[in-house]
């Protein structure tokens, strides 16, 4: 229908009317293998915490959800095999086509799964585009040039395939340089195993592999429950080397420091010490002090404080 004479058509933006929702996989509180019993967004607030159970979780069990990851149907096949079976699907898509179809540029299904290896193997690190093609260079052959990665990985990015932590920067006592540097992460665990070739028994003989997609869940559900809470989960370095795997905040600036461990003693040793090292480093009468000190671990039956504070959680406790 044409407009009347003096009458202009009206085009709304939608501004105000239009929200942008991020679509994550499942966590394991929505998938019904966390207990919930540590809020997330409670203990930003300042909730006191003295302990709480876990969904009893063993090293198989974990190892069997990071290759799933959190996809919908996965989570509803009672069959472990077609539950697998899920993630290969989702990567050969993304490989085959979901790249290419994005913004209607072809590229190569081959080199994109070669890149992709690469990005997993790298994941939990500040890679440079540099050691990415380094990477492929030494373990494919015909890998891609700097550019031409730049662009398979703002594809990956637009098909929400990877998504990277932003460095934080608090403010800090000394004059320690901050890596601003994003850390490299898939939106799943499980396009990490599929394209590493990993299957559940691979990650229990290589725990070093293990501990990275680990990570990965672990970022991801701590993303889900920070979301709840109108936050975002980033990452710590310093020129020192102090690294704190996540840190988690709210919408009104509070925020938890966080160390992801597959477990162990000596490993959560490792990590409550990391985190209290850095929380003597931030600046207090400038800037916050952190709602709560977390080891966040693979396995575990129940979640508990510390006598430093430090709050040792299994990742089957958690809720937003």
């Amino acid at each position: 229908m044409n407009a009347k004479p003096g009458v202009r058509k009206i085009h709304h933006t939608g501004t105000g009317r239009i929200a942008r929702v991020t679509m994550r996989t499942m966590s394991l509180f929505e998938s019904g293998e966390s207990s919930g019993e540590v809020g997330i967004g409670e203990l930003l607030r300042g909730g006191g915490f003295s302990g709480a159970a876990a969904k009893p979780m063993r090293l198989a069990d974990m190892a069997f959800l990071v290759c799933r990851g959190g996809w919908p149907v996965a989570v509803e096949t009672a069959n472990p095999q077609t539950a697998l079976k899920m993630a290969r699907e989702y990567y050969e898509a993304v490989t085959e086509s979901d790249v290419s179809r994005v913004d209607g540029v072809p590229r190569n299904p081959d080199r994109v799964r070669k890149l992709m290896r690469s990005y997993a193997r790298l994941q939990g690190s500040q890679a440079k585009i540099s050691a990415i093609r380094a990477d492929m260079d030494e373990h494919d052959s015909g890998s891609l040039g700097d550019n031409a990665i730049r662009e398979y990985l703002n594809a990956l990015r637009r098909t929400f395939v990877i998504e990277d932590a932003a460095a934080w920067c608090p403010a800090l006592r000394s004059k320690s340089a901050i890596r601003t540097s994003d850390t490299r992460y898939f939106s799943d665990p499980s396009i990490a195993t599929v394209a590493l070739g990993a299957k559940p028994e691979d990650l229990l003989a290589d725990l070093r592999t293990f501990g990275l997609v680990f990570e990965t869940l672990a970022i991801r559900d701590l993303r889900v429950y920070a979301d709840a809470s109108g936050g975002e989960v980033r990452h710590y370095l310093d020129r020192n080397g102090l690294e704190c795997d996540a840190v988690v905040s709210d919408e009104n600036g509070n925020y938890g420091l966080v160390e992801i461990k597959l477990g162990g003693e000596e490993l959560i040793e490792k990590g409550a010490a990391t985190l209290g090292r850095l929380a003597t480093k931030i600046d207090t009468d400038r800037f916050k002090a952190p709602s709560f000190k977390m080891v966040v671990t693979a396995v575990g039956d129940f979640a508990y404080a510390r006598k430093d504070g430090v709050i040792v959680a299994p990742i089957s406790s958690l809720a937003p």
